[in-house]
């Protein structure tokens, strides 16, 4: 009966430190999978605002390449960051999709956050337009209310999954806001289309270099 040797145990079993390695390469790309890519929503968000805010500003002034008719301007922005919220949430959903527990209701949630927050939003400038507030208010509140929803749902997104970046840009999103509202109307549209939508594609590209799928906690 011969003795047993290192070599023979190494051949018979992992070596710990590898076992180690590979639990920890499965969870990073477990946990990749589920977290959102914010590569595509930053990047979604920064064309959404940056279009959509100079389409805007160029209706209003009548200047730049993308002046359009005021009804008309109002409708590409308008459609713009409806399809910026449809993307965001069915993307979270995906994600989260045959997930189950902590992490299903956590994407759901947070899902649902944007549709709330957006749906407020409408709620708060229709009873703006009935209450008789002037085009100029109603073009000073509804950038002001748009980046207050979404930089706080920033926030609330960079401190559930221990983002940084993504709570960085919440707060960006919010001075972005604040700016604007405080350059009166049209040039918060300026404002918000260079700061906040520049802003998001910045950090699309930060996020990339990063790596791939850096949605995750960091």
């Amino acid at each position: 009966m011969g003795t047993t040797t290192q070599h023979d145990q190494d051949d018979a079993g992992l070596d710990p430190r590898e076992a180690l390695a590979l639990l920890d390469a499965e969870r990073t790309r477990t946990q990749q999978r589920l977290v959102p890519d914010l590569r595509l929503l930053y990047g979604t968000w920064g064309v959404a605002w940056l279009v959509g805010f100079l389409v805007l500003w160029s209706s209003t002034t009548g200047r730049g390449p993308l002046a359009l008719p005021p009804a008309a301007g109002g409708a590409v922005f308008t459609g713009l960051l409806v399809a910026a919220v449809v993307v965001t949430d069915v993307h979270i959903a995906r994600r989260t999709a045959g997930v189950r527990g902590a992490s299903s209701t956590q994407g759901a949630m947070y899902g649902w956050a944007w549709l709330l927050g957006f749906g407020c939003m409408a709620s708060v400038m229709a009873s703006a337009a009935g209450a008789g507030a002037s085009p100029d208010v109603l073009g000073v509140l509804g950038p002001a209310v748009s980046g207050l929803v979404v930089g706080l749902l920033y926030l609330g997104g960079g401190a559930m999954w221990q983002d940084r970046a993504q709570y960085s840009l919440g707060v960006w999103i919010l001075l972005s806001s604040a700016v604007g509202a405080l350059a009166g109307y049209p040039s918060n549209h300026l404002v918000m289309g260079l700061l906040g939508g520049g802003g998001f594609l910045v950090a699309a590209l930060v996020v990339a270099a990063r790596g791939p799928r850096s949605g995750a906690p960091a």
